[in-house]
């Protein structure tokens, strides 16, 4: 890598031609688990990565460790939305939008749902992804080669008893991204979902069922369940991948998860 192409990547730096440019992204949830992990892998890749969580001291963390750019943000607030999109673009621009913030929360059955866990769902997995994207949608089409890539999960494309506001949440999303894909071809701007099943995060279990007990069971007696690591790898390949190349889903779970319904567990 010459000086000048170094100094082209350095965070928050705007890039002199396209193909630097996409080597620029934003990555939602940095402030742990997938969109943590996310940021580090591109960052080992050269990349150029806007990491933005609400948990500022998080992400002023994860700027000393990686060298990329934190920006504080709440992605369901439209002002923080803007002010995100203006600093980017003050930056240079990006030619990739890396949505990974979402979550879970509660194992209600239907008949006994909690609204406001739904409504949370909906507000963060769905609203916050809709919103990030509109946003920079005119900058992903002005770029020329714009990539989306939303982290959906393998609950939204097989529904589960206990789970149906986290099933409909990201069913939503997996349906939001296809119509996406199909809306933006004309603008050659892909749109990649990557699906994980089950995934060993810091919070995710935790901040679903409230309890370490509850948390720990989900992963209880699983041999070598997926990894942060793991699915940032195949983020940053998906991302990495020729433009015209589209992998349109990539469903990725543990060899021990043969299907949603079929988890080996041992003792």
């Amino acid at each position: 890598m010459t000086e000048d192409s170094r100094k082209a990547t350095a965070p928050g730096q705007a890039s002199p031609n396209d193909s630097l440019q996409n080597k620029a992204a934003v990555v939602t949830g940095a402030s742990t688990g997938i969109g943590q992990a996310t940021v580090r892998a591109l960052r080992a890749e050269g990349w150029t990565v806007f990491a933005v969580a609400r948990r500022a001291e998080r992400l002023a963390a994860l700027e000393a460790e990686t060298g990329a750019v934190g920006i504080p943000a709440d992605i369901t607030e439209d002002d923080d939305v803007a002010r995100l999109l203006a600093r980017v673009t003050e930056a240079g621009g990006v030619g990739t939008l890396i949505n990974i913030a979402g979550g879970a929360r509660g194992a209600d059955l239907v008949g006994a749902s909690n609204t406001e866990d739904w409504e949370w769902m909906f507000r963060v997995n769905v609203l916050g992804t809709m919103k990030l994207t509109r946003a920079f949608l005119p900058m992903l089409r002005a770029n020329g080669e714009g990539t989306v890539l939303n982290l959906t999960s393998t609950a939204g494309l097989v529904a589960y008893e206990g789970g149906g506001g986290y099933n409909a949440a990201k069913f939503a999303q997996h349906a939001l991204t296809g119509a996406l894909r199909l809306e933006e071809a004309e603008h050659n701007v892909r749109v990649i979902e990557v699906a994980p099943g089950l995934v060993h995060t810091e919070e995710f279990a935790l901040n679903r069922f409230g309890d370490e007990g509850a948390a720990a069971k989900v992963y209880q007696g699983v041999e070598k369940p997926l990894t942060p690591a793991d699915v940032a790898d195949v983020v940053r390949y998906a991302v990495s991948a020729p433009h015209h190349v589209n992998l349109d889903q990539i469903v990725i779970r543990p060899v021990a998860q043969a299907a949603t319904h079929k988890l080996i567990r041992k003792a």
